[in-house]
């Protein structure tokens, strides 16, 4: 800086200070260009804002009004904020922290352990100040203990909160319920009357932490003691390429979940149970149409003929089994992507599967009887020329001396009447042959036949409804084994399964070797870029195979569980295998329709399902 007065020639004088004129006016004029132009700040800032009532501050038809948290219980052993941040209150949440000198703090607590140890040998025992005195000599010989031997830090600490609202009845009302969660949490507020500016400021991310408001909120507080402040806990599901699912039913935040994102969830399937009318089939059929447009396979196994008109507004491919039904699978077919590429042992792996099946219709079989039960059926395929040997099931034809293999066809294939007429041959078999007529010869002939439809399309919904109570589960099963091959046939694309009513397949109508089946599928469609999802409204009957074996299995291998409006007593069996709380057994019994309790991956939300009336139309 260019002292004048220090100048002593005069006219150099004169010339310095018209120089310092010159530049003052051509920066005044630079400044001029500026003026009139719109800036950001110009673009954030409010149309008017009225400060004149200590209670709260109106800013653009919206009122604010701010609360201190001045106290804290003594121990806490949760996040202190969860319940305030998990509310749909709109409310904004500043947390300062001042960390202080560790040395100085020392030395401050040891001169006041020092005073409080003189007076409480010197005073009265009697007086009633005793205790109180007694209390913070042990807190200071708690905290410098904490600091000299765990390198424990000192911080001060401030929490403010802002509530907002555009009606001063609602603001009213939201503070009184902020104010409650907030005690019931152990914290005491204090409203910021006439601190309402400064505590507004607080709470808006310029980090203003104003000294009229320090001295009110100011707690100190160990380091360990600061994790109970952890803010970013709010149960969220947010996943980057996921499927918009709803809103969580507390904060209102949008749930979105990819469940075929392997860095984040061990599998993808998914559980959906609730009661008759809770939503959980529309929810099903809203997870089908989304999956659709992103060209996800998807393969539903359909006992209650529910799925019939969606799959034919998104254009999928309809099978019925049944009376009057014109589409047929034949039980024998061995399919080329039943084993992957460079495996073997085509005949092994479907002799299993139709073990499975035969015991839905004999009942379950010993040992001894599935060994002759398996004699027959290789006897029955060695009859169409097919063996262990997996070459017996290609035709070989050569053209241009170059041998091509084509994999043989359902119609070269053996069917239920071709194993029947093999049972007939042998007295050991009768009663097992007894048991076939009504799929040969009578009511439920429809499974004797050659299968006759093309299942090339990505959306695929085999209806079972006119099999009745008493046979679904042979549909059921028969659809299943076909849906596995398919999933097998490419881990490079996503794939879905939603087995319906699952409790046919793995409860107590059901058996051991087809239990075993679905269980397998859960356990492994995931190496193959599938998912599993089972759906029931029968939580006991679920449980009821095996004390409960096959069905906690299929829940611990679902990542994603929905949990929709249930009975009392389901929600006890299902306490059994889960890891419920109390407050979720009520939720869960509360639930309205089309709310599900969430469990993905460790994250437990409640949430309401959300659709587009578009998509309430092609669904219903």
């Amino acid at each position: 800086m260019i002292k004048i007065q220090q100048i002593k020639n005069e006219k150099f004088k004169n010339l310095i200070l018209k120089m310092l004129n010159v530049q003052k006016k051509e920066k005044n004029k630079e400044v001029e260009i500026y003026e009139g132009a719109i800036t950001s700040k110009d673009k954030i800032s409010p149309a008017y804002i009225n400060m004149s009532n200590p209670k709260y501050i109106e800013i653009d038809e919206n009122y604010y009004s701010s609360l201190l948290i001045v106290d804290y219980y003594r121990e806490q052993e949760d996040i202190i904020l969860k319940n305030l941040i998990d509310t749909n209150i709109n409310m904004n949440i500043s947390i300062f922290y001042e960390k202080k000198d560790s040395y100085k703090t020392l030395r401050e607590l040891t001169y006041h352990i020092g005073n409080v140890s003189a007076d409480l040998h010197s005073i009265n025992e009697n007086r009633q100040d005793i205790e109180i005195a007694a209390y913070t000599y042990n807190d200071a010989k708690y905290i410098r203990k904490e600091i000299q031997l765990k390198n424990e830090d000192l911080y001060f600490l401030y929490i403010y909160l802002t509530v907002y609202s555009k009606d001063k009845k609602e603001l009213e009302y939201l503070l009184n319920k902020v104010e409650g969660i907030a005690q019931s949490r152990g914290l005491q507020t204090k409203r910021a009357y006439f601190r309402q500016e400064q505590t507004l400021l607080a709470t808006l991310p310029i980090m203003k932490n104003s000294e009229d408001i320090k001295n009110a909120a100011k707690r100190n507080v160990l380091t360990q003691g600061i994790v109970s402040t952890y803010p970013f806990i709010s149960s969220s599901i947010y996943d980057e390429k996921g499927v918009y699912i709803g809103t969580n039913i507390y904060n209102n935040s949008l749930v979105f979940i990819d469940r075929y994102n392997t860095n984040k969830y061990k599998n993808a399937n998914m559980c959906i149970f609730g009661t008759s009318g809770a939503g959980k089939s529309f929810f099903t059929k809203l997870l089908i149409l989304r999956n659709r447009l992103l060209g996800i396979e998807q393969y539903v196994i359909d006992p209650d003929r529910e799925y019939t008109n969606i799959c034919k507004n998104l254009d999928g491919t309809m099978l019925q089994i049944g009376p009057t039904s014109n589409t047929y699978i034949n039980v024998f077919d061995i399919r080329k992507e039943s084993i992957e590429d460079k495996q073997k042992g085509y005949l092994a792996t479907k002799l299993t599967k139709l073990i499975g099946f035969f015991n839905l219709i004999f009942g379950e079989m010993n040992e001894e009887e599935k060994a002759i039960i398996e004699e027959k059926l290789i006897e029955c395929y060695a009859q169409k020329g097919i063996t262990f040997n997996d070459e017996t099931l290609y035709n070989i034809k050569y053209k241009n001396k170059e041998k091509i293999k084509n994999f043989k066809t359902s119609n070269q294939m053996p069917k239920l009447e071709d194993f029947y007429n093999i049972l007939e041959k042998d007295e050991n078999t009768k009663i097992f042959r007894i048991k076939l007529i009504p799929f040969v010869k009578g009511s439920l002939k429809f499974f004797n036949n050659y299968t006759n439809v093309e299942l090339k399309n990505k959306l695929i919904v085999a209806d079972v409804y006119e099999l009745g109570e008493e046979n679904l589960q042979y549909g059921m099963y028969v659809f299943t084994e076909l849906f596995w091959d398919k999933i097998k046939a490419n881990r490079g694309n996503k794939k879905a399964i939603y087995l319906d009513e699952i409790w046919r397949l793995i409860g107590v109508t059901s058996n051991k070797n087809v239990a075993s089946f679905i269980y397998k599928i859960f356990k492994t469609i995931r190496k193959y870029g599938g998912s599993a999802v089972a759906i029931t409204q029968d939580i006991s009957d679920l449980f009821s195979l095996e004390n409960g074996a096959y069905g906690k299995s299929i829940l611990n291998n679902s990542s994603i569980k929905n949990f929709f409006s249930l009975e009392e007593e389901n929600i006890k069996i299902l306490a059994q295998y889960t890891n419920l709380s109390e407050k979720e057994k009520i939720e869960i019994k509360s639930l309205k329709r089309g709310e599900a309790l969430m469990f993905v991956g460790e994250e437990h939300i409640l949430t309401k399902i959300e659709s587009d009336n578009f998509e309430k139309e092609i669904i219903e």
